[in-house]
């Protein structure tokens, strides 16, 4: 029931707090921004003391690009706080603070408990969700702890997100849009354009990444209707891979810049949005010797992660690959199957997926373009999912409808297991389809117990 949990001399545990928090709204999601505000003001408005911030928002590539400008602060020499959701392993993954030696780490469970225990406290039985009350705790964190810049993830949509009571950010970002959280968001592009569009604020820059037409026409009425200036992708600036570079061009200016850290096709047009936003905060400092630095200090896991130094590798023949993305949508989809045929045409491999979903998850569109590339799927269920997943039964059936020789298997270690038993030689895995999976795989290979979103 909403509004029982209260703090206690009992709630000695991250764990047990976080779970609290959990019971204060019979949501887990009710997009709103009038309970946020209300907690802010009791706090003393911590919103309106934050650093600098810079607020992403997008269906992909928002957390590269969040990932991207935070290496580039960092570089410059920047006290730089990062706030991002979901969490993979821990939840004060999502709190990153910048330190005076030129770090960002995740703020320590001790601290985090203590404010969690205060922002309880204040907020008393009042109905809010779990993700509203966490991120009045991480600005009140980030207003306590000096920075140059704030890096600022949309949870969920934009303009009735948690994130969005930020009144005069210094800078937007809005990446690719596609269809994802269409029961929550809109059921066409046009409409999840117009909420992702809500983080626009006059007087603020907004730089807009690759869109297709219609969420472009979205976006511009948004940015006319509040006076907000727009640099986009293809018309303000344009980026593109030449000779093992990134060539990134704005106006009259032409920056050749290293090739970004994090790898497939579609990170060109992620690091060129990123170095677009980065020309935006000359005061800053982030000058091209600091952007370069970013591009290749940048780190995102569950992105194309190559798993390298885990027993789940021995589970494998000698010479296979084992990768991780936390890539869930149809354009996920596409982004990573054309990842992995650059991949095949490197080094030939049979690749084999190794899929959880999320139940309210476009499963055909996402396994739709490995059709040709992919030997194999086998599905799995998923871990602390807060929503029901898709059943591995059903994924498999779904698959096998596709086309792909398809089997449910009972986990991670199980999956490997079929695919040992279907090819003796070295073959390449994608362990991919959401983060909560992605999550529950770092943990164990980190040797550390996950926390649930």
């Amino acid at each position: 029931m909403a509004g029982q949990a209260q703090p206690g001399t009992d709630m000695d545990s991250l764990d047990t707090l976080l779970d609290a928090l959990k019971t204060l709204h019979p949501k887990l999601i009710d997009l709103s921004l009038g309970r946020t505000q209300a907690l802010l003001a009791k706090l003393g408005h911590p919103e309106r003391r934050l650093p600098p911030v810079i607020h992403v928002a997008g269906t992909n590539g928002k957390g590269s690009v969040t990932a991207y400008l935070a290496a580039m602060l960092r570089a410059a020499g920047k006290r730089v706080h990062v706030y991002t959701s979901p969490h993979l392993v821990r939840f004060n993954e999502r709190i990153a603070l910048g330190a005076a030696d030129g770090t960002t780490a995740p703020i320590s469970e001790p601290a985090l408990a203590a404010l969690l225990a205060r922002v309880m406290t204040v907020n008393g039985s009042s109905p809010i969700t779990f993700f509203e009350i966490t991120t009045a705790a991480a600005f009140l964190a980030f207003a306590e702890t000096p920075a140059d810049a704030l890096v600022l993830e949309v949870g969920l949509g934009g303009r009735f997100d948690a994130t969005n009571v930020v009144e005069a950010p210094r800078l937007a970002v809005i990446t690719p849009i596609s269809m994802d959280h269409a029961d929550k968001l809109g059921d066409t592009l046009e409409k999840i354009a117009f909420e992702k569009a809500g983080i626009l604020k006059r007087g603020c820059t907004a730089v807009v990444s690759q869109q297709p037409a219609s969420v472009h026409e979205v976006i511009a009425a948004r940015a006319r209707d509040v006076g907000a200036s727009l640099a986009v992708l293809g018309r303000d600036f344009d980026a593109y891979a030449q000779g093992g570079r990134l060539v990134v061009q704005c106006d009259d200016r032409l920056l050749d810049l290293p090739l970004p850290a994090l790898i497939g096709r579609h990170q060109i047009v992620n690091a060129g949005t990123a170095v677009a936003a980065a020309l935006q905060l000359p005061e800053l400092g982030l000058d091209e010797r600091a952007i370069a630095r970013g591009l290749q200090e940048v780190r995102w896991p569950a992105r194309m992660q190559r798993i390298t130094h885990a027993p789940l590798l021995d589970r494998l023949p000698p010479g296979s690959e084992l990768w991780l993305d936390g890539g869930h949508n149809p354009a996920a989809g596409d982004t990573l199957a054309l990842t992995l045929a650059d991949l095949e045409e490197k080094s030939s491999k049979p690749l084999f997926l190794i899929v959880g979903m999320m139940g309210t998850k476009d499963a055909a569109g996402f396994l739709a373009p490995f059709k040709g590339l992919a030997a194999g799927i086998i599905t799995v269920p998923l871990p602390r999912a807060h929503e029901p997943p898709h059943a591995p039964e059903a994924l498999a059936r779904a698959a096998n409808g596709l086309g792909f020789a398809s089997e449910p298997a009972s986990d991670v270690d199980g999956a490997l297991a079929v695919v040992r038993g279907r090819v003796h030689g070295p073959v390449r895995v994608l362990i991919c389809g959401s983060l909560y999976l992605a999550g529950a795989l770092l943990a164990s290979v980190q040797g550390l117990r996950p926390q649930s979103n």
